[in-house]
């Protein structure tokens, strides 16, 4: 028996007494969350979290909602909250992600340019010591998802002592790179299965980990996307349009473009080793087998991006010979 589930539809009765309700599956999570859609005969439609609590807390979630809102963005307004029992009721932003956009419709401008207009009001919100430091500490604690789920889990590798230096000077000169960059509120998980279709557009999901951190970040999230790929001309582009916005809005851009493209490049990098080691883990750990389908896109993202930087050019050739496939 589902002891959780039978708990929330207690609660949910309690929330709409003598009101007849529906829950199906709304989307699936990485984390320990899960999600429904209540449907009340009333015509009302709500999305609950459910969050155990011993797994997962719910103040970040209301924490960084607010902070989010307040900025302008479309972040689900919450109409009621147990957090002893881990429960949210949300506003439902409807069923099609920007995934889904794109499957049905052949312009993404629109839809990007609505993302990146969000993503700078949440960027101009930020300030120091409301949100966790996005440190040295946690940019090297992901990076290490890589070699310890990718490598010794998934391709089932033990580096060689000489492979190991390579992979640590890598490291270094990424985290050097992206602890140099600016900071501002970053959402962490900035792409196409967390902005909904819905007025206003973007609907806003999934922010509960943001952090104070590097200003690129969440831009690599939106167009190195690990479940959509797009041409690098028209990356290129929306990079460029995204850094002439904040330029002008005076957001701590870099004034090169140049530089704050390798900047882009190199976030990504830390970004794309820390997202194959969590597919890797979400199999291996969790067995969500099917993220292991996006990685050959992620590692695309990252060869490119290794084979054009003369320091990174050694990390390229030993991400070949692991996995020349």
């Amino acid at each position: 028996m589902d002891f959780r589930l039978a708990a929330l539809e207690r609660w949910l009765g309690a929330e709409f007494p003598a009101i007849p309700c529906t829950l199906a599956p709304a989307s699936e999570d990485a984390s320990f969350r899960r999600y429904f859609r209540a449907s009340l005969a009333d015509g009302r439609s709500f999305v609950v979290m459910d969050a155990p609590p011993e797994k997962e807390d719910c103040r970040p979630f209301l924490h960084v909602a607010g902070l989010f809102a307040a900025a302008g963005a479309h972040v689900p307004a919450i109409h009621a909250r147990d957090l002893k029992a881990g429960f949210l009721l949300l506003e439902d932003l409807g069923h099609a992600t920007f995934l889904d956009a794109f499957d049905r419709q052949g312009d993404p401008d629109p839809l990007y340019a609505a993302a990146t207009e969000t993503l700078l009001r949440i960027q101009l919100a930020s300030r120091e010591a409301v949100l966790p430091e996005y440190d040295r500490a946690l940019l090297e604690r992901e990076l290490r998802l890589f070699p310890d789920w990718y490598i010794a889990r998934e391709l089932r590798r033990e580096l060689t002592p000489a492979e190991q230096q390579v992979l640590d000077a890598a490291f270094e000169s990424l985290l050097g790179n992206n602890l140099a960059q600016p900071r501002v509120f970053v959402h962490r998980d900035y792409h196409c299965r967390n902005l909904m279709v819905c007025a206003p557009l973007p609907g806003v999901l999934d922010f509960q980990d943001a952090v104070y951190g590097p200003i690129a970040y969440d831009l690599v999230s939106l167009f190195r996307d690990a479940y959509v790929r797009w041409e690098e001309a028209q990356v290129l582009d929306w990079v460029v349009r995204y850094w002439e916005k904040a330029r002008k809005a005076d957001l701590p851009v870099r004034a090169d473009f140049a530089e704050f493209y390798r900047d882009f490049e190199w976030m990504g990098a830390q970004r794309q080793l820390k997202v194959i080691g969590i597919f890797a883990r979400l199999c291996h750990r969790d067995g969500k087998q099917r993220y292991l389908a996006d990685i050959p896109r992620v590692m695309e993202y990252l060869l490119a991006t290794c084979r054009r930087y003369r320091e990174l050019a050694p990390l390229a050739q030993l991400l070949e010979r692991l996995a020349p496939a």
